[in-house]
């Protein structure tokens, strides 16, 4: 089903990235576009000196031989210097590909020979070391560019500083060439997917299908003019680039980069961005810090608070619901709004935010639920890197707990057979790069039709919102025959605070396990609430109370299972989940593969003792 028809860029310049940095840098030319850091360190790029810099870094990458239809890789932190090396790749038409830092060297030498990039750029010579065996291997690799050059790394016939590519004029007539040479059709970036179930794909998305994903998010859930943002997810993240680049572009935003994933909350509240995507891990840890400046209040404080909350969430409720709110109701949650939960969101530098979504992956309802009571109306979208990040959006007025929203202007969605979801629009892909080395060529990653299957499982209700089950791939097939998601477990379990992450176990087994991992920044804060010394307590997950608090959410989560989805074990492990020990994807998605791997024993420990 479609939601709506398709929208009409045709009022937007030229429809292409180039075509819109020129009008930025034109229009608007003394606005601030990029700032690296909060305070008085900050440094801010106008949209007049990023165009420059842009101009000056083609010039300087074209000498190298970089040519349209080549590829580009990009290894660097948030900095401006990101931004406008993959913009300047843009206009000479190659399209450039930002890697994960977690990549492995082995997953590093497979983009590398993947995507045949011809120009890699990277930070500092520490990026050139790790990257030494994945460049021994780039047969086409003309030039190594540095942005921190050393006295080792000009020794290097590779490595060329980036400060002596920007030092020559360009030539503007040529600049301007250069910018209408893109056509909306025309390659504009590589996004690889993570790989989780074989190798990565690399994901070709032209000037259009970014575009129009920027421009149907402003359309259905509207921010002010020139609006504030913060860049923190990494710009390999199909999220990040649309959000951290190709949208600020379209809407002329200012966007604050956040490189130190310590300092996303001092960002925030500095920022108090206009809009904001967190994947649900991220929205876990906003909530946990806003528990702890409730559980810091006055008694009195923490009453008022409690009341205006209860409110905000029988709004929220009646809203998830579809149905009208009393104007009685309504009136009483401005005031309490205004009074008692502003400050909290403040606290945590919501108090401005006009659009908060969440994906990537299911996020627990009692983490919505929690923030709506704040005021801070979080909304799930889906999509994939090949449908240009969100394809389905929840807005204020279509949205309901557990759903990812409904298709979005000119996006079709059907189900098949087998409840997997199909997609067809104009944010899906050009195709996926092919391994042959050469031009750039894409294979289709659509059928004959237009349309796009998803791997995910799921539904579309009478409202038109979707609802997504779980990965086709990912689902457990218990010995008895029961199809189970794993992911609706995993998120009623994390739903607790003190569950970090949470991995259903089962396939082709008896019954349904689960390995747990605690949340360690809100182990403190859980402690402290509930008046538990956890001093001298080398590893929390061995305390009493808290294997205690554990198991409650473990009988709360199967509570409101069916008896076959019921976990019947688990195991509390020690150490934390993340991209470099093995269990996690660089979105931060879990790799169920690797953790059935690493963790074999303790799994085979809960079906041993029976």
């Amino acid at each position: 089903m479609a939601f709506a028809t398709p929208l009409d860029l045709s009022a937007t310049e030229d429809v292409t990235i180039t075509g819109l940095l020129r009008r930025n840098a034109r229009d608007h030319a003394d606005r601030p576009a990029l700032t690296s850091g909060i305070g008085p360190d900050a440094t801010t790029w106008t949209w007049s000196r990023l165009r420059a810099e842009t101009a000056a870094l083609a010039h300087g990458l074209a000498g190298l031989g970089l040519a349209r239809g080549e590829r580009m890789l990009i290894a660097m932190s948030k900095r401006p210097e990101h931004w406008i090396a993959d913009l300047a790749a843009v206009h000479l038409g190659a399209p450039a590909c930002t890697t994960y830092d977690t990549l492995s060297t082995e997953q590093l030498r497979f983009v590398a020979r993947h995507s045949a990039a011809t120009v890699v750029v990277l930070e500092d010579a520490g990026q050139l070391e790790r990257w030494g065996p994945a460049l021994a291997e780039m047969d086409r690799l003309r030039a190594v560019v540095l942005v921190e050059a050393d006295a080792a790394s000009a020794d290097d016939p590779r490595c060329v500083a980036y400060a002596d590519l920007i030092r020559e004029l360009p030539d503007e007539a040529a600049f301007e060439e250069l910018t209408d040479a893109a056509t909306p059709d025309t390659p504009l970036t590589i996004v690889y997917t993570s790989g989780t179930t074989g190798d990565p794909k690399g994901v070709v998305l032209t000037h259009r299908n970014v575009i129009y994903e920027s421009v149907m998010q402003d359309r259905l859930v509207a921010v002010p003019e020139h609006p504030r943002s913060v860049a923190y997810l990494p710009l390999a993240h199909i999220a990040e680039r649309v959000l951290g680049i190709y949208m600020p572009i379209c809407n002329v935003g200012h966007v604050t980069l956040c490189d130190d994933p310590a300092q996303l909350l001092p960002t925030l509240r500095a920022v108090r961005p206009h809009a904001f995507f967190g994947v649900p891990r991220v929205w876990e840890k906003l909530a946990g810090a806003a528990r702890a400046r409730i559980a810091a209040l006055p008694p009195e404080e923490a009453a008022a608070l409690a009341r205006a909350q209860e409110t905000a969430v029988e709004v929220y409720r009646l809203r998830s619901a579809g149905r009208d709110v009393p104007d009685e109701l309504a009136a009483r949650l401005e005031k309490a709004d205004a009074a008692v939960l502003r400050p909290v969101r403040a606290a945590i530098g919501f108090d401005d935010c006009h659009r908060a979504f969440s994906g990537a992956a299911p996020i627990p309802t009692a983490v919505l639920e929690f923030l709506a009571g704040l005021g801070l109306s979080v909304y799930e979208v889906w999509g994939l890197s090949e449908t240009t990040g969100a394809a389905t959006i929840s807005t204020p007025e279509h949205f309901t707990l557990g759903a990812v929203g409904r298709p979005g202007p000119g996006i079709e969605v059907r189900t098949g057979a087998d409840g997997e979801l199909f997609l067809r629009g104009p944010v899906v892909c050009a195709g996926y790069l092919r391994a042959d080395g050469g031009s750039l060529s894409v294979e289709p990653a659509t059928d004959a039709d237009g349309w796009l299957a998803t791997g995910d499982v799921g539904s579309v209700d009478a409202r038109g919102l979707v609802t997504v089950t779980d990965r086709k791939k990912e689902l457990i097939i218990t010995a008895g025959g029961k199809n189970i998601a794993p992911t609706r477990l995993e998120s009623l379990l994390r739903a607790h605070p003190l569950i970090g992450q949470a991995a259903a176990i089962g396939d082709r087994r008896r019954y349904v396990t689960a390995l747990l991992v605690l949340d360690e920044e809100a182990v403190p804060t859980w402690a402290k609430a509930n008046g538990i010394d956890l001093a001298g307590t080398d590893e929390p997950a061995r305390h009493p109370a808290v294997r205690d608090a554990v198991a409650r959410a473990v009988a709360d989560a199967n509570a409101v299972l069916a008896r076959v989805e019921q976990i019947k074990k688990y195991r509390l492990l020690s150490a934390p989940w993340t991209p470099e020990s093995g269990e996690l994807t660089p979105k931060l998605s879990l790799r169920r593969t690797a953790i059935a791997e690493l963790h074999a024993r303790a799994i085979e420990s809960m079906y041993a003792e029976d």
